[in-house]
């Protein structure tokens, strides 16, 4: 089934639409969030489960919206609309939470804008950079430039509690020094995006690669430093015992998740304006690899200058460990890179051009997410873009005032950790994979891929997105809210001392609003564009239905699973020999409703037949079933395991951090040499049979 619609402005090249998808995935996370997780959990033990996801999640996954937007020809709303009128909501849901980000996203950018500042007045007026100093003295002076003096916040996170009362929103004056580079950076964007996408595909062509360039020369300069071994040893060196703990799992998977820009809409938002030929499944491949050499490489850049700054300042006699300064989000970016690239010769240099390396790589993912929120609103109401993008800039402007008072820096961090974690984003991934593969033919988007790629998908894919992604989501959600809800401190109440915690309350609030208004949203109408527009979607006869005893008999089964795993979780009956039974039967119910339902979702996919919906929901019921055995089989688990003992640092790199460089490296190497082989046996292939047609002709 192909969609006819009106024109749709389309990428100017394939190339263009690669490194715009490129630039929207690689963005400040890959610069700190990966290098951070990395070195937190395992060294180069956590590639492994970070590869998994990578290939289990990641990859399919883009293909996924790559295909439903490209064969849609929309932005998100508009795409999950015409899969069924119900489902807009879910397009929606993407879009808001995307709102959100844009909300606080340019004001990180803004920090970067304010470092690029002050580094550039040392090198005008020949002075050292202002949180200069070696040792404990100069961390000690990069924390208070960034949190005093910076942030005004002489108590702010990283150097003790807030005084405020618990729901104090706002304190303080805004931040003069901040809403000017706010500005400026709000106004980059609107420059970037506001003739098209056309203009995006140009301006990639500078904004991906230079960071690349830039990376590679701060990596080169950063290894070949005194002392540089002692970090790429703190980066490396592989903890094996980390790998049986769920959080390296679940930190692994949210890595990659987040880092594509998944259901936010804006993977979904490019594909629709790809050409009508354009490839997908090669596309995707290409984008996830070049995404995780980019974050891999940008772990060289950081620890080999760490561990340059920490031989540095041993030879001045106050050595400084590395994980004295390596600390996640703002404090790695706005306070461990400033103060070790102030050891380095012709500092004020080097921190421009690292800042403008952040600065370039945020801009893409801005902009990105930018574009998607907008092309839903253009989508959905006929508005045209010259009138919605101003507005909305100044919208999210106004919102965004909100993290430049002197206790931004907290709210930033906590709806952040909201709307990129378990809460936010990995709950729609979950809705998105069950909504399109039971309640929609995934076979339609597999067969369009298919038909316009390099290389074919296979039948593994489908399942990949009914069953295998919506169970890990799954799986990460709930162990992600049975370890919230134990929380010694409580999570939105202090069960000791009552008071609320307002943070947590409000990024609770947040995430618990958007689905309404999305829902709202997807209610209203487009008065310009009649409902005939979506009367391609073909209408499921009752009596066409097929399969409803067996779905009935599996939605039971996924039922009477579900009602044992809430009982014995709600009873604590878990902890003895019989609720480990049962928990176990509940396994057996639930993978047997999978089974049935799977089934007869194969066998019932040719038009004119269709499953019945007892054979839908039987199936998603099933898989949150198996996800809920095991979020609660994983709790179990941890609670009983105990803490290992740290791992001892080596000194030097061992043989297996070297094996570990060398799969790495070849791995990426050889999987897009792969894709690009492809792409050029494929094009020439199609050169080829379009000289054969012309010669018939």
């Amino acid at each position: 089934m192909e969609i006819l619609e009106a024109k749709r402005e389309n990428w100017g090249s394939r190339g263009g639409f690669i490194l715009a998808a490129i630039g929207s995935a690689v963005g400040l996370g890959n610069l700190w969030g990966f290098p951070y997780k990395l070195y937190s959990y395992g060294g180069g033990a956590f590639l492994i489960p970070y590869i998994v996801a990578m290939f289990c999640v990641g990859i399919p996954m883009l293909v996924l919206e790559f295909s439903l937007g490209h064969f849609t020809q929309r932005a998100a709303p508009d795409a999950f609309a015409r899969t069924h009128r119900r489902l807009e909501f879910v397009g929606w849901w993407g879009i808001l939470l995307g709102f959100v980000i844009v909300t606080y996203y340019p004001i990180i950018l803004a920090y970067c804008l304010s470092f690029m500042y002050y580094s550039a007045q040392s090198i005008l007026h020949g002075t050292p950079l202002p949180w200069s100093g070696e040792g404990v003295e100069g961390v000690e002076n990069a924390k208070q430039f960034f949190f005093t003096h910076y942030l005004t916040e002489g108590t702010a996170v990283g150097l003790g509690p807030l005084q405020i009362g618990p729901w104090e929103l706002t304190i303080g004056p805004f931040q003069a020094n901040i809403i000017v580079p706010l500005v400026i950076a709000w106004v980059a964007m609107y420059l970037c995006i506001c003739k098209g996408v056309n203009t995006v595909g140009k301006i990639v062509w500078l904004t991906v690669p230079l960071p690349w360039l830039i990376l590679a020369i701060l990596t080169i300069r950063g290894i070949t430093l005194p002392g540089s071994v002692k970090g790429l040893v703190y980066y490396l060196d592989p903890d094996w015992s980390q790998l049986v703990k769920p959080t390296t799992w679940r930190y692994a998977f949210g890595q990659v998740f987040f880092s594509l820009s998944l259901a936010f809409g804006v993977m979904l938002t490019y594909a629709s304006f790809l050409h009508r030929r354009s490839d997908l499944n090669n596309n995707a491949a290409i984008i996830g690899l070049a995404d995780f050499a980019t974050s891999f490489i940008a772990g060289f850049a950081i620890f080999s200058t760490l561990g340059a700054m920490a031989y540095a300042t041993g030879e001045a006699g106050a050595p400084v460990a590395i994980d004295q300064v390596v600390d996640g989000g703002p404090g790695l970016a706005f306070v461990a890179f400033p103060y070790a690239l102030a050891q380095l010769p012709a500092s004020a240099w080097w921190s421009l051009l690292f800042f403008f390396t952040l600065v370039t790589l945020g801009i893409d993912s801005a902009f990105s997410i930018t574009e998607s929120v907008l092309a839903g609103i253009v989508d959905k109401t006929g508005w045209p873009r010259w009138l919605v993008l101003p507005l909305m800039s100044l919208v999210g402007l106004v919102f965004g005032l909100i993290y430049v008072k002197r206790n931004g820096l907290n709210w930033l961090g906590t709806i952040d950790g909201f709307i990129n974690g378990t809460w936010g984003i990995a709950f729609l991934g979950l809705l998105e994979c069950a909504a399109l593969g039971w309640l929609y033919n995934i076979e339609i988007l597999r067969a369009h891929a298919n038909e316009r790629s390099d290389w074919n998908l296979g039948k593994w894919w489908s399942y990949a997105i009914r069953i295998v992604i919506p169970v890990i989501l799954g799986t990460l959600f709930l162990w992600s809210l049975f370890d919230d809800l134990s929380s010694p401190g409580g999570f939105l109440k202090n069960p000791t001392t009552h008071e609320w915690n307002v943070y947590n309350v409000v990024g609770l609030a947040v995430v618990a609003t958007v689905p309404i208004i999305s829902v709202l949203m997807s209610l209203l109408r487009n008065p310009k564009r009649p409902d005939e527009e979506m009367d391609y979607i073909p209408v499921m006869n009752p009596l066409l239905c097929r399969g409803r005893l067996g779905g009935l008999v599996g939605l039971l089964l996924a039922i009477v699973s579900a009602g044992l795993i809430i009982s014995l979780t709600c009873l604590d009956g878990l902890g003895d020999r019989f609720g480990g039974y049962l928990l176990y039967q509940s396994l057996g119910l639930s993978v047997a409703a999978l089974v049935i339902s799977n089934f007869l979702i194969e066998r019932y996919t040719e038009y004119p037949n269709h499953p019945s919906w007892f054979v839908r929901w039987a199936g998603i019921v099933a898989t949150l079933d198996i996800s809920a055995f095991l979020a609660v089989t994983l709790v179990r688990v941890t609670s009983r395991a105990q803490l290992a003992e740290p791992k001892p640092v080596a000194e030097s790199l061992g043989t297996v951090p070297y094996i570990i460089l060398a799969v790495v490296f070849l791995l990426i190497i050889v999987g897009l040499g792969w894709c690009f082989y492809r792409a050029v046996t494929a094009a020439g292939g199609r050169d080829t049979a379009l000289e054969s047609d012309i010669e018939n002709i």
